[in-house]
């Protein structure tokens, strides 16, 4: 693990977005801004998921820093009548960047929409998941 002690603690913040194919099906299910299948409302549940993913990034990633978080601010939206963006955007003021985390916290949400629909379809894909901003850091992203 890298060695963060002469560091200075800043504020940082990343934002990462994954974009995932849920198919016609799926999407025609959902009544406004939300879908309740058997295991309980699909957003909802990969908003706490995400959550929880960003909280334990230091153990599922090896090299991964244990951080204390200040904020982390999940959103979930409908882009068409197949798509649907997950944004996961994680600030701390610390002496490391917070990118893993928001990819975890965004890939995780990802994850549980696959599992809380599967019974619907397994057409869905995730894709393109990336880190979008990072600032506060030796190199920005913007």
């Amino acid at each position: 693990m890298v060695n963060v002690g002469d560091k200075k603690v800043t504020n940082r913040k990343a934002t990462a977005r994954t974009e995932m194919f849920l198919g016609t099906e799926i999407i025609s299910l959902f009544n406004e801004d939300e879908l309740t299948t058997k295991k309980g409302p699909v957003f909802q549940t990969a908003i706490i998921a995400g959550i929880q993913a960003v909280k334990k990034t230091s153990e599922l990633i090896p090299m991964c820093h244990p951080l204390i978080i200040n904020g982390i601010d999940i959103n979930i939206e409908i882009l068409d009548n197949e798509n649907i963006e997950i944004l996961c955007a994680v600030e701390i003021d610390g002496k490391t960047g917070v990118e893993m985390e928001a990819l975890t916290g965004a890939s995780v949400a990802a994850l549980t929409v696959y599992d809380m629909c599967k019974a619907i379809s397994q057409k869905m894909i995730i894709k393109d998941t990336r880190l979008l901003k990072k600032i506060g850091g030796k190199s920005d992203i913007k």
